[in-house]
């Protein structure tokens, strides 16, 4: 397989690995009337809600096997992706000359992404937002079992459009970053400085970004996991709450607009922009890393 393919997968898995302790308080804010968000509603930077969310060792990596797997297949596409179609519109992804078609071609990454990433982020969020300590492997099993395919893919229409608009701004504002501060007199410890930074502000833009969405697409996909939720509307119905991994399906589920209308009228504006906070250190770090970990691979790679 190409370079980029590899060092696209590595990057991937070694940002799991780094921004997993982070993420699961992010998801489990975002996924909100749950009880296990309860104690850091108000305070998301206390050692007090640290401590309730890492109750035990485990708890650090919760969620993360899909994620490692996952998110590495997920880079490899995502990089590929995007190197494939920036030389299709006749740019180089070494050196990109026109941003426009950058923030195309991540876009383009994005949707390709879009076949792992839904499974993905569905397993990892509902092993997170789990209060009964139920791991990936069986969380994917159950869903398997009882809904086939169709079940790992659902949210999979809001996961795609932010995935899409996500990475456009992802690689248009790294390279726009890169371009803006790098120099040909800088050194290799310069450098290597500079891509950290370009990439950690790469990832804060993007997720500032898409923010909102992910809030509702965290939503949509652990609603099963919720309290009871009462929605007026045409269905006018009540979702019961899933009792244990293994519980049938409820009869009704809420779409995609209902769980943004939901929640904005229950929790107010501020419930889409709730976890931004930690997820932007989270995603300054995770990405950071990525993009060094990227370059370095790529360099290695191509040496004859």
């Amino acid at each position: 397989m190409s370079a980029d393919f590899w060092a696209g997968y590595v990057s991937g898995a070694a940002g799991i690995l780094i921004g997993n302790p982070l993420d699961l308080v992010k998801t489990r804010l975002q996924a909100g009337s749950g009880a296990s968000t309860s104690d850091i509603s108000s305070a998301q930077f206390s050692p007090q809600a640290f401590r309730g969310h890492f109750d035990r060792a485990g708890t650090l990596v919760r969620g993360a096997t899909a994620p490692i797997i996952g998110y590495g297949a997920l880079n490899a596409i995502l990089f590929v992706t995007y190197n494939r179609t920036l030389e299709f519109l006749g740019d180089t992804p070494t050196v990109p000359n026109n941003l426009f078609k950058v923030w195309c071609a991540g876009a383009t990454g994005g949707l390709a992404s879009f076949v792992v990433s839904t499974p993905t982020e569905l397993v990892k969020c509902r092993a997170q937002v789990s209060i009964d300590n139920t791991n990936s492997w069986k969380i994917a099993k159950d869903v398997w079992k009882r809904e086939g395919i169709r079940g790992l893919y659902y949210g999979g229409g809001i996961t795609c459009v932010r995935d899409a608009v996500g990475y456009g701004f992802y690689f248009w504002s790294y390279e726009w970053c890169k371009q803006t501060l790098s120099s040909p007199t800088d050194t290799d410890g310069q450098s290597a400085m500079k891509v950290l930074l370009c990439g950690g502000l790469a990832g804060v833009a993007t997720w500032a970004s898409i923010f909102p969405l992910d809030v509702v697409k965290t939503r949509v996909q652990t609603q099963l996991l919720h309290p009871a939720l009462r929605v007026e509307g045409e269905r006018g119905s009540l979702l019961q709450p899933e009792q244990g991994a293994n519980s049938s399906p409820p009869r009704n589920r809420l779409s995609t607009f209902e769980i943004a209308k939901h929640a904005y009228q229950s929790e107010g504006s501020r419930v889409f922009v709730r976890g931004l906070g930690i997820c932007s250190v989270r995603a300054f770090v995770v990405n950071a890393v990525q993009w060094a970990v990227y370059e370095w691979m790529m360099r290695l790679l191509r040496q004859p």
